[in-house]
């Protein structure tokens, strides 16, 4: 496209009073790239927002460059036609008239430098042409008939989709169908609550809008949102279906006990699970009775953490057996006062209105010990012995039982073969290590790897059947959103709305394959020869791929390696020896934000750093370093998400991808003959902006240690 470009100052919150905007507005009306420059002092303010929309109607603007605050805030102010005007925010307020010593030279070189980038990068922009297609479904495959998946699918059918549910049992209900009480769900929270299961059952009944398939499995998924073609088998028999979107509500299976050494289950028929004691009240109509002789328990021993929370068996909390147990334990009290009730725990855990429950289970008489169960033994008489290492003091007892019901955990259905991906990095999700699909939920709960697939309830972490229901609520409404999204073209989270997306001039490539190695989420495929085949609606925008082509022939309409490079070349570099440089690139997600938080805290942060944010840390291309340190930038900050077991990143792994990067780069720095060490990839969450200043002048000490970039005079 032609650009007309305008350049608006806002010299409102202490802009004005840190940097001189009139010499800005006079530099920038040398620039031949720029048709107009105006300033005014709340230029987020009508008056203000009036002035460019006349500039754009009048005066045929197109591109739009505002230099005022963060480009994370005031977004919808600043919005203009987003298919006809380009948008470049530079941020002059929280990176400078917030955090720099206001009138000062160096202070001004920085709203100088970040001016010209800004233009810099507008210039080489275009208006991202979306990738649409016009046979987008927009009926939604639920993937298990639990309180999970029927919730979803009635959620969505009242929002007026189409549903198909799969479900591999004859009936609908899931794992609830077999319990006797659930969890208390409302207020006062102090008791149990009849199953309403066959309730929700009855509701999805009523909507004529939701297909149910049961004893079905998905047999194959292959597309990409919005044209999923999805292949399922009922009863031998294959049924092909056009989906928009997927949600994943396979449930989960109790823990196996038989592997649990000394807890004597398989070994004596008095030593049950949690599970089994609950189907057993609820086939009996409320009846407890011990499984060896049909007499009902004089005692009974509930044991918290059965192979739980141990590294032998199951390393993590399943957060409900706990009250599982109290509900369990209350069913006995009520029915009989009299019966000896144990729970020996580690630690009793009830988030949230939870508490109330276990308090009023106190006060029905259950006795609680904190301790480690040593052994189970079975006497003459059929009696059980549960040894208890009793840990709060440190005594051993020997406690006798009629019966003993082990809290095992809650694992995932993910060692099934549930969806049968036709992705190339695998047919199933990715897991995290104990098997529950990686949502990143630190950031996207419901969210997988895999665009417009979401995971609901139980199969994403373990749940009782309100978090279930809430669970269920929430990846319906993003199921949604992934199709409607697709029918203009958008990403998904996190970029939201982004209409861009990588394009690949094919004629360069290599068929190295890096891009669709590295790409997170599965977007990209390949041919026979290795050349990668884009699937649209899978793709994010992070970039990663565009950071990982070592031919750079991947590239987008608003953010390309020519754009970064542009940008940089902007930067002021001067042959003085003590007038250092350092490059900063932030991820957009985390890492700008803790800089923005820092402008905001009013800490000063020093002016030898020019910042630019980058979609994800991965899509740092080496080349961009590369060129830096050839221009003369005396070093370079890479600051990203945490990875490894902690990280946080919104791309799943684009962090850690450019870290493995930086071996590359290593050999790159030593044909320059430039030090490695000015180069550095740190770690940055969005709450650790305080150490932010630390961070800098560290790196920046180093540098100054080594010397100028030989490269700063040629």
């Amino acid at each position: 496209m032609d650009k007309k470009i305008g350049v608006y100052l806002c010299s409102g919150c202490d802009i004005g009073q840190s940097i001189d905007v009139e010499k800005i507005s006079k530099l920038i009306n040398t620039d031949k790239r720029v048709a107009l420059c105006k300033i005014h002092s709340n230029l987020c303010g009508k008056n203000g927002i009036e002035i460019i929309k006349k500039d754009i109607e009048q005066e045929n603007i197109n591109a739009v460059v505002i230099g005022a605050c963060s480009l994370r805030v005031k977004s919808e102010v600043f919005s203009f036609d987003p298919t006809k005007i380009l948008v470049e925010r530079v941020n002059l307020r929280e990176h400078i008239a917030w955090s720099q010593t206001p009138q000062n030279d160096d202070t001004q070189l920085m709203a100088e430098d970040y001016i010209k980038m800004g233009i810099a990068k507008i210039s080489k922009a275009s208006i991202p042409t979306p990738s649409i297609s016009d046979d987008i479904k927009n009926t939604i495959l639920v993937v298990g008939g639990g309180i999970s998946g029927m919730t979803a699918a009635i959620e969505a059918a009242r929002a007026g989709y189409d549903v198909i549910i799969v479900e591999k049992e004859e009936y609908l209900g899931g794992n609830m169908r077999n319990w006797y009480k659930i969890l208390p769900k409302n207020p006062p929270y102090k008791d149990f609550q009849d199953n309403n299961i066959q309730d929700t059952i009855e509701k999805l009944k009523r909507y004529s809008n939701i297909k149910v398939l049961t004893s079905a499995t998905v047999q194959s998924i292959s597309g990409q949102p919005g044209k999923f073609d999805v292949l399922i088998n009922q009863r031998e028999n294959i049924v092909s279906e056009k989906i928009g979107s997927i949600i994943n509500a396979t449930g989960w299976k109790p823990y196996d006990a038989s592997k649990i050494e000394g807890f004597g289950f398989g070994k004596y028929d008095n030593v049950i699970t949690n599970f089994m004691f609950e189907k057993m009240i609820s086939d009996s109509g409320g009846k407890i009775t011990r499984p060896s002789d049909g007499v009902e328990p004089r005692s009974v021993i509930f044991i918290q953490c059965a192979g739980s929370r141990d590294e032998r068996y199951l390393p993590y909390c399943s957060s409900v057996c706990c009250a599982i147990s109290l509900k369990q334990s209350s069913y006995i009290k009520k029915n009989s006062p009299k019966t000896n009730v144990y729970v020996i725990y580690k630690d009793i855990r009830t988030p949230a209105q939870l508490e109330e429950f276990y308090k009023e289970r106190q006060h029905e008489g259950v006795l609680f010990m904190k301790g480690d169960i040593s052994n189970i033994l079975e006497d003459q008489n059929g009696s059980l012995i549960v040894r208890v290492e009793n840990t709060l003091i440190g005594d051993s007892l020997n406690i006798k039982a009629d019966m003993v019901v082990l809290a095992t955990g809650m694992v995932p259905n993910s060692d099934e073969k549930i969806l049968g991906l036709q992705y190339r990095q695998g047919e199933e999700l990715p897991m995290l290590k104990y098997g529950f699909p990686d949502s990143n939920f630190i950031c996207f709960p419901y969210e997988t790897r895999r665009t417009g697939i979401y995971a609901a309830g139980a199969i994403r972490q373990p749940s009782d059947s309100k978090t279930c229901i809430e669970d269920a609520k929430g990846t319906a409404a993003k199921a949604i959103q992934a199709m409607e999204l697709c029918e203009v073209g958008a990403a998904t989270h996190p970029r939201v709305g982004d209409l861009s997306y990588p394009i690949f001039f094919i004629q360069k490539c290599t068929q190295c394959k890096r891009c669709t190695e590295e790409c997170p989420v599965g977007a990209l495929d390949e041919d026979a020869k290795g050349t990668p085949l884009l699937n649209p609606n899978r793709c994010r925008r992070c970039g990663i791929c565009m950071g990982a082509c070592p031919e750079k022939i991947i590239s987008f309409e608003n953010y390309s390696i020519d754009m970064v490079n542009s940008m940089i070349n902007e930067i002021t570099i001067s042959e003085e020896e003590e007038e250092f440089k350092i490059l900063v690139f932030a991820c957009e997600n985390d890492a700008y934000p803790a800089f923005d938080i820092a402008g905001l805290n009013r800490i000063n942060l020093n002016a030898k750093i020019r910042v630019i944010p980058v979609r994800c840390l991965g899509s740092v291309n080496i080349v961009w370093i590369i060129n830096a340190l050839s221009k003369g930038i005396d070093g370079v900050m890479l600051f990203g998400c945490k990875r490894g077991d902690n990280y946080q990143c919104h791309f799943i792994q684009g962090s850690e991808l450019l870290n493995k990067r930086m071996e590359n780069l290593q050999e790159a720095l030593s044909r320059l003959s430039i030090e490695p060490e000015r180069v550095q990839v740190l770690e940055l969450a969005i709450s650790d902006y305080d150490s932010i200043p630390k961070m800098v002048n560290s790196f920046i000490e180093n540098i100054e240690s080594i010397g100028p970039n030989p490269y700063r005079t040629f």
